[in-house]
């Protein structure tokens, strides 16, 4: 395997399935038996999940709720959805670990570095729940700290589209995909990969992104082999 160490983000919105919104088994199930495959092939896996699918702080900003109460609310919607991902993982025979930056001790483990790198190095899956335990800063932001602070050799994000493009492939059937691009690359081309945070950090400590379709059987195990799925941005 190219990479021995991922962080793997999933947007909230992913866990919906064909559901308008909420938390779908089937997807849920499809999910955890990608992870397995890669982690019966001794990858060693942390993740970060959005909460889109519950509850999203900037649209509550938008109808008058505060934004900071709003954040907070969306951090615990990731943390269900690390719950309801844990679970599915446990079903099909994998040992996991949740982690969360706000403290809920009957459910999860506080965020420690150390014990979560000693989590990855025992084979166990680490399920980083509450974003950065900060409001204003997003889920994108959370994975790639983490996937700095464990020393991750790379983060995934899985999408539903199968990369980045000049434009939404959804709006725009002539837009091209690009299979690699730099850092500069997506700054001067104005490109949405991540939030400007979660991308600067990521550019700072030379941690590629793989852009990819979480949702084509088999895409995951390929990006961990090392063949050219989604779009690779790197130094």
């Amino acid at each position: 395997m190219k990479y021995k160490r991922i962080l793997l983000k999933l947007s909230g919105e992913a866990l919906m399935g064909e559901r308008q919104y909420g938390i779908d088994p089937k997807r849920l199930e499809e999910y955890a038996a990608e992870i397995k495959e890669i982690h019966n092939k001794g990858v060693q896996i942390a993740i970060v999940i959005g909460g889109g699918n519950i509850f999203r702080g900037v649209s509550g900003a938008s109808n008058g709720m505060d934004r900071v109460q709003g954040d907070y609310m969306g951090m615990l919607a990731t943390v269900i959805n690390g719950m309801a991902l844990q679970g599915a993982l446990e079903d099909a025979g994998m040992q996991t670990r949740l982690q969360t930056a706000l403290e809920i001790k009957a459910i999860a483990e506080p965020y420690i570095k150390r014990r979560a790198v000693r989590h990855l190095e025992k084979g166990r899956i680490v399920i980083f729940g509450a974003g950065t335990g900060n409001p204003y800063f997003t889920t994108d932001t959370a994975a790639v700290l983490r996937g700095v602070e464990v020393d991750a050799d790379v983060i995934l994000k899985g999408t539903r589209v199968d990369g980045i493009y000049t434009a939404d492939p959804e709006k725009d059937p002539s837009a091209v995909k690009y299979d690699t691009l730099t850092f500069e690359d997506v700054l001067n081309k104005g490109l949405n990969v991540m939030d400007t945070t979660a991308f600067t950090l990521s550019q700072e400590n030379a941690l590629p992104i793989i852009v990819f379709d979480m949702n084509k059987p088999g895409n995951l195990v390929k990006v961990c082999e090392g063949e050219l799925v989604g779009t690779t941005v790197n130094n």
